[in-house]
């Protein structure tokens, strides 16, 4: 994309286009994505990691760990970091394929990739960055995590890893035991689909009764629809309940997180 073209692209943007039709769109998610800016920090180990990061217009303001999916950091994941920055938050997506991507629809290469990812060291990798928002200069103080499917799962692993103040799971793996769940601080938004064959109802409930053990809270939402339905790039896409699940979102994260 050329120079002019971006400056287009980016006007369109900012006059509110909807955000599914930004992600939607190749060159429109490109131009959101052109306005994070790519920062790294070391882990507790000494490793390097990156991850997209995307300043809202007023500060100090509370702050936002983004999870993404098997896909990888791809433009659409940076598009939701911008986009929560444009709702006040400091926003980091973070990179658990250290640079990789599958390409759209590419679901052998996104399955390579989500398989190669190291517990422990994924595990360190979310620290590391939910530490750095915690104690960003311009933060509140205050912290929440949100991901999809792969990213999902380890919204809630995060959230266990380093308590956060809000926890965002869409359609995410949710198996966890009451033990685990009792290092929660916030609350913990669910999103899920019932023609989910991976995240289905029988995980979920296993996870609601897990957190009722815990006596932790949460509020899980049902949507007629399938996996991915909030990826508008995906065939799966559902937009209405992508939107009222967005809204509910973002009503959770203004809560809890001021």
């Amino acid at each position: 994309m050329n120079e002019i073209s971006r400056r287009h692209v980016l006007k369109g943007a900012a006059a509110g286009v909807p955000l599914a039709a930004i992600l939607a769109d190749p060159m429109l998610a490109a131009a959101a994505a052109a306005g994070t800016e790519t920062v790294s920090i070391k882990t507790t180990s000494g490793h390097s990691v990156s991850g997209a990061l995307a300043m809202p217009a007023t500060l100090p303001a509370p702050t936002m760990l983004l999870i993404h999916e098997w896909w990888g950091l791809n433009d659409q994941i940076r598009t939701m970091a911008a986009e929560f920055a444009r709702d006040g938050y400091i926003a980091l997506a973070c990179d658990l394929y250290n640079g990789k991507v599958a390409e759209a629809g590419d679901s052998t290469t996104a399955k390579s990739l989500m398989s190669a990812v190291d517990g422990a060291q994924a595990t360190e990798t979310v620290v590391a960055w939910a530490d750095w928002l915690r104690g960003h200069e311009q933060g509140t103080g205050k912290i929440g995590t949100v991901g999809w499917c792969f990213g999902g799962g380890w919204s809630l692993n995060a959230s266990l890893a380093s308590p956060v103040d809000a926890t965002v799971i869409y359609y995410g793996r949710v198996t966890k035991t009451a033990e685990e769940l009792t290092a929660l601080k916030g609350p913990v938004l669910g999103q899920f689909a019932s023609a989910d064959k991976w995240i289905n109802q029988e995980m979920v409930s296993g996870f609601e009764a897990a957190m009722d053990t815990a006596g932790k809270t949460y509020t899980n939402h049902w949507y007629d629809a399938d996996h991915a339905f909030a990826n508008p790039s995906s065939g799966r896409y559902d937009q209405e309940d992508a939107a009222l699940a967005w809204q509910r979102t973002r009503a959770f994260m203004a809560e809890n997180l001021g």
